[in-house]
């Protein structure tokens, strides 16, 4: 492995509220790391509590990356994080210190360690819109496709509609023509030698913390947070508006929703991203699966050898 000159990557993944950041802090007291956050949220300023950004005190403890990159009325593609973490890694490599990707997006941290993307599922919604759509207008989805996908569209009949709606969920998703995700496939050597840790525990007690960070989050003051955001215009309907815990804000702040059933939904929904997150991270047969509180020892032997033989 000392032969191998491809830069080290260290990631450090698991669900929402299993203590990711926290190892990274611990991992900065024994290794010169920076942290490139893999979080499709936390990449929208002016969005700390609610989706529960390293606090200044973890910041100053750690270096953190793509944390604020863009304003919530902002589009950020899958395709947008690769470019700016690509760029991110080599820069802290070449200053001799260790880039450690931590996150809960799945799609993110395939897509930048692997080069390939398993494109996501289907959009349930998304597409009996479009079904609905084409049926007041007809030919209107793949004069969507046109707008989106030329290239695809192209090659499409426009009454093939399933495939036509296929390349508009794919861009919808993932901020990327499936046409070139199509031709930009294929295996090819990674710049990175990786080695992935997921944080994980007792599913009550993961289930509990959630709870409990919910509870901080309304404490902190998420509900004026929201209400910032949509004073300075907003709109609810925004991609980041949606997140977990803003949707559930506007609900009790604009719809008349209790604020015991608002926390209870951002709690539920909170906890079924979490199972979300472990379905897919356990598809990776890469990942090793720790719990940093009792493993801390196995994870430090782990990085040390991993870390050792990038020099």
């Amino acid at each position: 492995m000392r032969n191998d000159t491809r830069i080290p990557l260290l990631v450090v993944c698991g669900p929402t509220a299993s203590g990711k950041t926290g190892l990274a802090v611990k991992l900065a007291q024994k290794y010169p790391v920076e942290v490139v956050s893999a979080d499709s949220r936390q990449v929208y300023r002016q969005m700390d509590i609610g989706t529960a950004k390293a606090t200044t005190e973890e910041r100053q403890a750690v270096t953190h990356h793509l944390i604020d990159v863009v304003n919530p009325d902002e589009k950020f593609s899958v395709a947008d994080f690769s470019e700016h973490a690509h760029e991110a890694i080599a820069q802290i490599h070449a200053r001799g210190n260790l880039p450690l990707v931590v996150g809960g997006t799945g799609l993110y941290i395939r897509a930048l360690t692997d080069g390939l993307l398993d494109l996501p599922g289907e959009d349930a919604v998304l597409r009996q819109q479009l079904l609905d759509r084409e049926q007041r207008n007809m030919g209107s989805v793949h004069r969507l496709l046109q707008q989106c996908d030329p290239v695809l569209a192209e090659k499409l009949h426009p009454h093939d509609i399933t495939r036509i709606i296929r390349g508009i969920e794919v861009f919808e998703t993932t901020g990327v023509a499936l046409s070139r995700w199509q031709s930009e496939h294929g295996f090819r050597e990674q710049p990175y030698r990786v080695l992935k840790l997921a944080v994980t525990m007792d599913r009550a007690l993961l289930y509990q913390r959630i709870n409990d960070r919910v509870e901080l989050m309304i404490k902190q003051g998420v509900l004026d947070e929201t209400r910032f955001l949509l004073a300075q215009g907003y709109h609810p309907n925004l991609k980041s508006m949606r997140t977990i815990g803003y949707r559930q804000a506007i609900a009790h702040l604009r719809e008349g929703m209790s604020l015991d059933d608002a926390v209870a939904w951002i709690q539920q929904d909170s906890r079924r991203y979490a199972k979300r997150q472990l379905t897919w991270f356990r598809k990776d047969k890469s990942i090793i699966w720790v719990d940093y509180k009792s493993e801390f020892d196995n994870i430090l032997a782990w990085i040390e050898n991993f870390y050792l033989n990038a020099h």
